[in-house]
Protein backbone atom coordinates (compact mmCIF):
# COMPACT_ATOMS: atom_id res chain seq x y z
CA UNK A 1 0.00 0.00 0.00
CA UNK A 2 1.09 3.57 -0.65
CA UNK A 3 1.58 5.94 2.31
CA UNK A 4 -1.57 7.85 1.39
CA UNK A 5 -3.62 4.64 1.39
CA UNK A 6 -2.17 3.74 4.79
CA UNK A 7 -3.14 7.18 6.07
CA UNK A 8 -6.72 6.86 4.79
CA UNK A 9 -7.07 3.43 6.41
CA UNK A 10 -5.64 4.81 9.67
CA UNK A 11 -8.19 7.65 9.65
CA UNK A 12 -11.05 5.24 8.93
CA UNK A 13 -9.85 2.90 11.69
CA UNK A 14 -9.59 5.79 14.15
CA UNK A 15 -13.14 6.97 13.45
CA UNK A 16 -14.41 3.39 13.71
CA UNK A 17 -12.68 2.84 17.06
CA UNK A 18 -14.06 6.11 18.45
CA UNK A 19 -17.62 5.23 17.38
CA UNK A 20 -17.10 1.79 18.94
CA UNK A 21 -16.48 3.50 22.28
CA UNK A 22 -12.67 3.47 22.59
CA UNK A 23 -11.27 6.52 24.37
CA UNK A 24 -10.21 9.18 21.88
CA UNK A 25 -6.52 9.50 22.93
CA UNK A 26 -6.07 5.72 22.87
CA UNK A 27 -7.63 5.53 19.40
CA UNK A 28 -5.38 8.35 18.16
CA UNK A 29 -2.20 6.82 19.62
CA UNK A 30 -2.97 3.28 18.45
CA UNK A 31 -3.80 4.17 14.85
CA UNK A 32 -0.82 6.56 14.69
CA UNK A 33 1.56 3.82 15.84
CA UNK A 34 0.21 1.27 13.37
CA UNK A 35 0.18 3.86 10.56
CA UNK A 36 3.84 4.83 11.07
CA UNK A 37 4.77 1.15 11.38
CA UNK A 38 3.17 0.33 8.01
CA UNK A 39 4.63 3.37 6.24
CA UNK A 40 8.19 2.84 7.52
CA UNK A 41 7.94 -0.96 7.70
CA UNK A 42 9.65 -0.87 11.09
CA UNK A 43 8.00 -1.44 14.45
CA UNK A 44 11.10 -0.11 16.24
CA UNK A 45 11.15 3.12 14.22
CA UNK A 46 7.44 3.65 14.81
CA UNK A 47 7.94 3.29 18.54
CA UNK A 48 10.86 5.72 18.60
CA UNK A 49 9.08 8.35 16.48
CA UNK A 50 5.99 8.28 18.66
CA UNK A 51 8.07 8.35 21.85
CA UNK A 52 9.78 11.50 20.58
CA UNK A 53 6.39 13.00 19.75
CA UNK A 54 5.14 12.25 23.27
CA UNK A 55 8.22 13.82 24.83
CA UNK A 56 8.10 16.99 22.76
CA UNK A 57 4.31 17.44 22.79
CA UNK A 58 3.96 18.89 26.29
CA UNK A 59 7.48 20.12 27.04
CA UNK A 60 6.57 23.75 26.31
CA UNK A 61 6.22 26.28 29.15
CA UNK A 62 2.86 27.35 27.76
CA UNK A 63 1.19 24.12 28.93
CA UNK A 64 1.38 25.45 32.49
CA UNK A 65 -1.62 27.58 31.55
CA UNK A 66 -3.91 24.52 31.40
CA UNK A 67 -3.94 23.51 35.12
CA UNK A 68 -3.85 27.15 36.24
CA UNK A 69 -6.98 28.22 34.35
CA UNK A 70 -8.75 24.97 35.29
CA UNK A 71 -7.92 25.59 38.96
CA UNK A 72 -9.11 29.19 38.74
CA UNK A 73 -12.39 28.14 37.13
CA UNK A 74 -13.15 25.49 39.75
CA UNK A 75 -12.36 27.82 42.66
CA UNK A 76 -14.43 30.64 41.15
CA UNK A 77 -17.36 28.22 40.97
CA UNK A 78 -16.84 27.26 44.62
CA UNK A 79 -16.60 30.93 45.69
CA UNK A 80 -20.11 31.68 44.45
CA UNK A 81 -19.16 34.42 41.98
CA UNK A 82 -21.58 33.01 39.42
CA UNK A 83 -24.51 33.54 41.79
CA UNK A 84 -23.40 37.13 42.45
CA UNK A 85 -23.29 37.88 38.72
CA UNK A 86 -26.75 36.37 38.26
CA UNK A 87 -28.24 38.31 41.20
CA UNK A 88 -27.10 41.64 39.77
CA UNK A 89 -28.13 40.78 36.19
CA UNK A 90 -31.56 39.48 37.27
CA UNK A 91 -32.41 42.81 38.84
CA UNK A 92 -31.05 44.77 35.90
CA UNK A 93 -33.21 42.92 33.33
CA UNK A 94 -36.28 41.90 35.35
CA UNK A 95 -38.61 44.41 33.65
CA UNK A 96 -37.82 43.09 30.17
CA UNK A 97 -39.91 40.24 28.79
CA UNK A 98 -37.76 37.15 29.22
CA UNK A 99 -35.57 39.19 31.55
CA UNK A 100 -34.35 36.28 33.71
CA UNK A 101 -33.26 34.48 30.54
CA UNK A 102 -31.28 37.55 29.46
CA UNK A 103 -29.87 37.79 33.00
CA UNK A 104 -28.63 34.19 32.71
CA UNK A 105 -26.89 35.01 29.43
CA UNK A 106 -25.36 38.19 30.86
CA UNK A 107 -24.17 36.42 34.02
CA UNK A 108 -22.71 33.58 31.94
CA UNK A 109 -20.84 36.11 29.80
CA UNK A 110 -19.31 37.66 32.92
CA UNK A 111 -18.61 34.24 34.42
CA UNK A 112 -16.93 33.22 31.15
CA UNK A 113 -14.43 36.04 31.57
CA UNK A 114 -13.01 34.35 34.67
CA UNK A 115 -13.40 30.69 33.71
CA UNK A 116 -12.45 28.77 30.59
CA UNK A 117 -14.71 25.73 30.83
CA UNK A 118 -18.26 25.48 29.42
CA UNK A 119 -19.09 22.46 31.55
CA UNK A 120 -18.37 24.46 34.73
CA UNK A 121 -20.75 27.20 33.60
CA UNK A 122 -23.45 24.63 32.83
CA UNK A 123 -23.16 23.07 36.29
CA UNK A 124 -23.11 26.39 38.16
CA UNK A 125 -26.05 28.06 36.41
CA UNK A 126 -28.21 24.93 36.46
CA UNK A 127 -28.18 25.25 40.25
CA UNK A 128 -28.55 29.05 40.28
CA UNK A 129 -30.65 30.20 37.33
CA UNK A 130 -33.02 27.30 36.64
CA UNK A 131 -34.75 27.33 40.08
CA UNK A 132 -35.19 31.12 39.90
CA UNK A 133 -36.66 30.95 36.38
CA UNK A 134 -39.01 28.13 37.35
CA UNK A 135 -40.28 30.08 40.39
CA UNK A 136 -40.93 33.07 38.10
CA UNK A 137 -43.13 30.94 35.84
CA UNK A 138 -40.74 30.05 33.01
CA UNK A 139 -41.23 26.68 31.33
CA UNK A 140 -38.79 23.99 32.38
CA UNK A 141 -37.54 23.31 28.84
CA UNK A 142 -36.86 26.96 28.17
CA UNK A 143 -35.09 27.44 31.51
CA UNK A 144 -32.64 24.60 30.94
CA UNK A 145 -32.25 25.59 27.29
CA UNK A 146 -31.10 29.10 28.24
CA UNK A 147 -28.50 27.66 30.61
CA UNK A 148 -27.31 25.15 28.02
CA UNK A 149 -26.99 27.78 25.30
CA UNK A 150 -25.31 30.46 27.39
CA UNK A 151 -22.87 27.99 29.00
CA UNK A 152 -20.93 27.70 25.74
CA UNK A 153 -19.89 31.35 26.08
CA UNK A 154 -17.18 30.06 28.41
CA UNK A 155 -15.28 28.56 25.50
CA UNK A 156 -15.44 31.67 23.31
CA UNK A 157 -15.07 34.63 25.67
CA UNK A 158 -11.49 34.60 27.02
CA UNK A 159 -9.88 32.97 28.87
CA UNK A 160 -10.85 29.79 27.02
CA UNK A 161 -9.34 26.34 27.40
CA UNK A 162 -10.28 25.52 23.79
CA UNK A 163 -8.53 28.60 22.43
CA UNK A 164 -5.42 27.67 24.45
CA UNK A 165 -5.52 24.18 22.96
CA UNK A 166 -5.97 25.55 19.44
CA UNK A 167 -3.07 27.96 19.98
CA UNK A 168 -0.82 25.06 20.94
CA UNK A 169 -1.86 22.97 17.94
CA UNK A 170 -1.34 25.79 15.44
CA UNK A 171 1.54 27.63 17.17
CA UNK A 172 -0.49 30.84 17.36
CA UNK A 173 -0.43 33.46 20.12
CA UNK A 174 -2.74 32.64 23.01
CA UNK A 175 -3.17 36.34 23.78
CA UNK A 176 -4.14 37.16 20.18
CA UNK A 177 -6.71 34.35 20.14
CA UNK A 178 -8.14 35.59 23.42
CA UNK A 179 -8.55 39.08 21.96
CA UNK A 180 -10.10 37.63 18.79
CA UNK A 181 -12.76 35.83 20.83
CA UNK A 182 -14.09 38.95 22.55
CA UNK A 183 -16.30 40.44 19.81
CA UNK A 184 -17.71 37.10 18.53
CA UNK A 185 -18.45 36.15 22.15
CA UNK A 186 -20.31 39.39 22.75
CA UNK A 187 -22.15 39.02 19.41
CA UNK A 188 -23.26 35.53 20.46
CA UNK A 189 -24.46 36.81 23.85
CA UNK A 190 -26.39 39.62 22.11
CA UNK A 191 -27.90 37.17 19.61
CA UNK A 192 -29.04 34.93 22.48
CA UNK A 193 -30.65 37.91 24.22
CA UNK A 194 -32.51 38.98 21.08
CA UNK A 195 -33.69 35.39 20.54
CA UNK A 196 -34.96 35.23 24.15
CA UNK A 197 -36.99 38.44 23.73
CA UNK A 198 -38.46 37.19 20.45
CA UNK A 199 -39.32 33.79 21.94
CA UNK A 200 -40.86 35.40 25.04
CA UNK A 201 -42.97 37.65 22.79
CA UNK A 202 -44.07 35.25 20.05
CA UNK A 203 -43.66 31.77 21.58
CA UNK A 204 -45.21 32.16 25.03
CA UNK A 205 -46.20 28.51 25.07
CA UNK A 206 -42.52 27.57 24.94
CA UNK A 207 -41.20 30.28 27.28
CA UNK A 208 -44.07 31.04 29.62
CA UNK A 209 -45.94 34.33 29.93
CA UNK A 210 -43.59 36.03 32.37
CA UNK A 211 -42.16 39.45 33.17
CA UNK A 212 -40.77 39.51 36.69
CA UNK A 213 -40.68 42.78 38.62
CA UNK A 214 -40.83 41.58 42.24
CA UNK A 215 -37.13 41.11 42.97
CA UNK A 216 -35.95 43.45 45.73
CA UNK A 217 -33.55 46.14 44.63
CA UNK A 218 -29.90 45.93 45.57
CA UNK A 219 -28.32 48.93 47.23
CA UNK A 220 -25.27 50.48 45.65
CA UNK A 221 -23.12 48.94 48.38
CA UNK A 222 -24.57 45.45 47.84
CA UNK A 223 -24.00 45.75 44.09
CA UNK A 224 -20.37 46.75 44.61
CA UNK A 225 -19.80 43.87 47.05
CA UNK A 226 -21.18 41.36 44.52
CA UNK A 227 -19.38 42.73 41.47
CA UNK A 228 -16.05 43.82 42.93
CA UNK A 229 -14.45 40.33 43.21
CA UNK A 230 -15.43 39.46 39.62
CA UNK A 231 -14.16 42.81 38.35
CA UNK A 232 -10.85 42.39 40.18
CA UNK A 233 -10.29 38.92 38.74
CA UNK A 234 -11.16 40.01 35.20
CA UNK A 235 -8.81 42.97 35.58
CA UNK A 236 -6.01 40.75 36.89
CA UNK A 237 -6.28 38.10 34.17
CA UNK A 238 -7.37 39.88 31.00
CA UNK A 239 -5.95 43.29 31.89
CA UNK A 240 -2.59 41.74 32.66
CA UNK A 241 -2.49 39.84 29.36
CA UNK A 242 -3.68 42.68 27.12
CA UNK A 243 -1.57 45.22 28.96
CA UNK A 244 1.55 43.16 28.36
CA UNK A 245 2.24 42.88 32.08
CA UNK A 246 2.50 39.10 32.01
CA UNK A 247 2.06 36.08 29.75
CA UNK A 248 -1.15 33.99 29.62
CA UNK A 249 0.55 31.34 31.78
CA UNK A 250 1.48 33.92 34.39
CA UNK A 251 -2.03 35.37 34.13
CA UNK A 252 -3.42 31.94 34.97
CA UNK A 253 -1.22 31.79 38.07
CA UNK A 254 -2.24 35.29 39.19
CA UNK A 255 -5.91 34.53 38.53
CA UNK A 256 -5.80 31.22 40.41
CA UNK A 257 -4.11 32.86 43.40
CA UNK A 258 -6.62 35.74 43.32
CA UNK A 259 -9.54 33.29 43.21
CA UNK A 260 -8.13 31.38 46.21
CA UNK A 261 -7.77 34.60 48.22
CA UNK A 262 -11.31 35.73 47.35
CA UNK A 263 -12.78 32.32 48.20
CA UNK A 264 -11.01 32.25 51.59
CA UNK A 265 -12.02 35.84 52.40
CA UNK A 266 -15.64 35.01 51.62
CA UNK A 267 -15.34 31.83 53.73
CA UNK A 268 -16.41 29.67 50.81
CA UNK A 269 -13.20 27.61 50.76
CA UNK A 270 -11.52 25.40 53.34
CA UNK A 271 -8.23 23.53 53.13
CA UNK A 272 -10.12 20.29 52.62
CA UNK A 273 -12.15 21.75 49.73
CA UNK A 274 -8.98 23.26 48.25
CA UNK A 275 -7.35 19.84 48.29
CA UNK A 276 -10.34 18.25 46.55
CA UNK A 277 -10.36 20.99 43.91
CA UNK A 278 -6.61 20.58 43.39
CA UNK A 279 -7.03 16.83 42.84
CA UNK A 280 -9.89 17.46 40.39
CA UNK A 281 -7.68 19.98 38.57
CA UNK A 282 -5.00 17.31 38.27
CA UNK A 283 -7.47 14.83 36.79
CA UNK A 284 -8.74 17.33 34.21
CA UNK A 285 -5.21 18.47 33.32
CA UNK A 286 -3.96 14.90 32.92
CA UNK A 287 -6.80 14.04 30.55
CA UNK A 288 -6.20 17.18 28.46
CA UNK A 289 -2.43 16.60 28.23
CA UNK A 290 -2.95 12.93 27.33
CA UNK A 291 -5.16 14.12 24.47
CA UNK A 292 -2.46 16.55 23.34
CA UNK A 293 0.22 13.83 23.37
CA UNK A 294 -1.99 11.53 21.30
CA UNK A 295 -2.81 14.37 18.89
CA UNK A 296 0.92 15.06 18.41
CA UNK A 297 1.43 11.41 17.43
CA UNK A 298 -1.54 11.61 15.09
CA UNK A 299 -0.22 14.82 13.48
CA UNK A 300 3.17 13.23 12.77
CA UNK A 301 1.54 10.16 11.29
CA UNK A 302 -0.55 12.34 8.96
CA UNK A 303 2.50 14.28 7.81
CA UNK A 304 4.38 11.02 7.16
CA UNK A 305 1.58 9.54 5.05
CA UNK A 306 1.24 12.69 2.94
CA UNK A 307 -2.53 12.96 3.32
CA UNK A 308 -2.57 16.77 3.89
CA UNK A 309 -0.47 17.30 0.75
CA UNK A 310 -2.72 14.95 -1.22
CA UNK A 311 -5.80 16.82 -0.03
CA UNK A 312 -4.25 20.15 -1.00
CA UNK A 313 -3.50 18.83 -4.49
CA UNK A 314 -7.00 17.41 -4.83
CA UNK A 315 -8.67 20.67 -3.78
CA UNK A 316 -6.47 22.63 -6.22
CA UNK A 317 -7.06 20.29 -9.19
CA UNK A 318 -10.77 19.86 -8.49
CA UNK A 319 -11.10 23.65 -8.40
CA UNK A 320 -13.17 23.45 -5.22
CA UNK A 321 -11.57 26.47 -3.62
CA UNK A 322 -10.67 27.04 0.00
CA UNK A 323 -14.18 28.33 0.83
CA UNK A 324 -15.75 24.95 0.10
CA UNK A 325 -13.05 23.25 2.17
CA UNK A 326 -13.68 25.57 5.12
CA UNK A 327 -17.43 24.93 4.99
CA UNK A 328 -16.76 21.19 4.83
CA UNK A 329 -14.41 21.23 7.84
CA UNK A 330 -16.85 23.28 9.90
CA UNK A 331 -19.73 20.97 8.95
CA UNK A 332 -17.65 17.94 9.96
CA UNK A 333 -16.83 19.63 13.30
CA UNK A 334 -20.53 20.17 13.99
CA UNK A 335 -21.38 16.56 13.12
CA UNK A 336 -18.50 15.21 15.22
CA UNK A 337 -19.89 17.22 18.13
CA UNK A 338 -22.73 14.69 18.31
CA UNK A 339 -20.33 12.02 19.62
CA UNK A 340 -17.12 13.73 20.82
CA UNK A 341 -16.13 16.40 23.30
CA UNK A 342 -14.81 19.72 22.00
CA UNK A 343 -11.13 19.11 22.77
CA UNK A 344 -11.13 15.79 20.93
CA UNK A 345 -12.69 17.36 17.83
CA UNK A 346 -9.98 20.02 17.71
CA UNK A 347 -7.25 17.42 18.17
CA UNK A 348 -8.61 15.27 15.32
CA UNK A 349 -9.47 17.98 12.78
CA UNK A 350 -6.87 20.73 13.24
CA UNK A 351 -3.76 18.63 12.41
CA UNK A 352 -5.53 17.41 9.26
CA UNK A 353 -6.66 20.87 8.13
CA UNK A 354 -3.65 22.95 9.21
CA UNK A 355 -1.30 22.23 6.24
CA UNK A 356 -4.11 22.97 3.79
CA UNK A 357 -5.10 26.20 5.56
CA UNK A 358 -1.47 27.31 5.59
CA UNK A 359 -1.03 26.53 1.90
CA UNK A 360 -4.05 28.63 0.95
CA UNK A 361 -3.08 31.46 3.30
CA UNK A 362 -6.13 31.26 5.57
CA UNK A 363 -5.89 33.48 8.66
CA UNK A 364 -5.46 30.95 11.47
CA UNK A 365 -6.74 33.33 14.15
CA UNK A 366 -10.05 33.74 12.29
CA UNK A 367 -10.30 30.01 11.63
CA UNK A 368 -9.66 29.32 15.31
CA UNK A 369 -12.73 31.33 16.30
CA UNK A 370 -14.80 29.59 13.61
CA UNK A 371 -13.79 26.07 14.62
CA UNK A 372 -14.43 26.80 18.32
CA UNK A 373 -17.96 28.04 17.56
CA UNK A 374 -18.57 25.00 15.37
CA UNK A 375 -17.45 22.45 17.94
CA UNK A 376 -19.38 24.23 20.68
CA UNK A 377 -22.60 23.75 18.69
CA UNK A 378 -21.99 20.05 19.24
CA UNK A 379 -22.30 20.57 23.01
CA UNK A 380 -26.00 21.30 22.47
CA UNK A 381 -26.89 18.63 19.90
CA UNK A 382 -27.94 14.99 20.38
CA UNK A 383 -27.04 12.25 20.92
CA UNK A 384 -24.01 13.36 22.98
CA UNK A 385 -24.22 17.03 23.87
CA UNK A 386 -21.95 17.25 26.91
CA UNK A 387 -23.45 20.49 28.25
CA UNK A 388 -26.91 18.96 27.98
CA UNK A 389 -25.83 15.84 29.86
CA UNK A 390 -24.15 17.96 32.55
CA UNK A 391 -27.31 20.06 33.00
CA UNK A 392 -29.54 16.98 33.16
CA UNK A 393 -27.32 15.29 35.74
CA UNK A 394 -27.11 18.48 37.86
CA UNK A 395 -30.81 19.34 37.59
CA UNK A 396 -32.77 18.71 40.76
CA UNK A 397 -36.10 18.70 38.91
CA UNK A 398 -36.27 15.11 37.61
CA UNK A 399 -39.49 15.84 35.71
CA UNK A 400 -37.35 17.35 32.92
CA UNK A 401 -36.17 14.56 30.63
CA UNK A 402 -32.93 14.49 28.68
CA UNK A 403 -34.92 14.99 25.48
CA UNK A 404 -36.57 17.99 27.12
CA UNK A 405 -33.18 19.60 27.75
CA UNK A 406 -32.18 18.97 24.12
CA UNK A 407 -35.47 20.50 22.94
CA UNK A 408 -34.90 23.57 25.08
CA UNK A 409 -31.35 23.97 23.77
CA UNK A 410 -32.36 23.61 20.09
CA UNK A 411 -33.19 27.33 19.47
CA UNK A 412 -29.84 28.34 20.94
CA UNK A 413 -27.97 25.84 18.76
CA UNK A 414 -29.66 27.50 15.75
CA UNK A 415 -28.58 30.93 17.02
CA UNK A 416 -25.00 29.65 17.29
CA UNK A 417 -25.22 28.40 13.72
CA UNK A 418 -26.36 31.87 12.61
CA UNK A 419 -23.49 33.55 14.48
CA UNK A 420 -21.04 31.05 12.93
CA UNK A 421 -22.28 32.11 9.47
CA UNK A 422 -21.95 35.79 10.39
CA UNK A 423 -18.35 35.42 11.61
CA UNK A 424 -17.57 33.34 8.51
CA UNK A 425 -18.92 36.06 6.20
CA UNK A 426 -17.51 38.97 8.25
CA UNK A 427 -14.00 37.92 9.36
CA UNK A 428 -13.33 41.38 10.82
CA UNK A 429 -15.56 40.50 13.77
CA UNK A 430 -12.77 38.17 14.91
CA UNK A 431 -9.84 40.22 13.62
CA UNK A 432 -10.83 43.80 14.46
CA UNK A 433 -9.16 43.94 17.88
CA UNK A 434 -6.10 41.92 16.87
Amino acid sequence: MSPVEVGILALAAMIGLIYAGLHVPIALALTSYVGVWLVRDSQLLAGRMLAIAAEEAISSYIFGVVPLFVLMGLIVSEAGLGRDAFDVAARAFQRIRGGLGIATVAANAVFAAITGISIASAAVFTRIAVPEMRRAGYRARFSVGVVAGSSVLGMLIPPSLLLILYAVLTEQSVGTLFIAGIIPGLVLALAYSIAIVLLATYAKGFVGDVTRTDLPKLTAGETVVKLLPITVLIGLVLGGIYGGIFTPTEAGAVGAFGAIVIAFVRRRLSLRKLWKITVETGHITASVLFLIIAASMYSRMLALTGIPQALTTWITHADLGITVFLVLILAIAIVMGTILDSSSILLVLVPLALPILTTFGVNLIWFGILIVIAVEIGLLTPPLGLSVYMIHSTLQDRSVSLNGVFAGAAPFALVMLLVLAIVFLVPQLALLLT
